[in-house]
């Protein structure tokens, strides 16, 4: 979700409530990035992938305070809210393994 042109194919797959993309990756700092986060208590991992903790909770009331800090990703991640399912991730995967 590196460039503005894919993350807006997302909020569109959003609100028309299906996802279609030829295939995607995670970039390895995601992986890390989750790493640490582990490491320093902010989200802990669950059988269905991973939570926020009660410090994690407490460090993003922290980051909201200030409206400077990550202000594209904050409207990006806003118009995706909720609207990108599990479901809808699952059916876009799925498709691929039929082909």
């Amino acid at each position: 979700m590196k460039s503005p042109r894919r993350q807006a194919q997302l909020v569109l797959a959003v609100g028309e409530r299906e996802l279609r993309v030829p295939a995607w990756g995670f970039d390895p700092t995601v992986a890390i990035a989750i790493r640490i986060a582990i490491a320093e208590q902010l989200i802990t991992e669950n059988s269905t992938g991973y939570e926020i903790s009660d410090a994690g909770a407490l460090f993003v009331k922290e980051i909201l305070k200030d409206a400077d800090l990550f202000g594209p990703e904050r409207s990006f991640l806003s118009a995706v809210g909720k609207g990108l399912t599990e479901g809808m991730v699952e059916v876009t995967a799925s498709s691929w393994e039929e082909k």
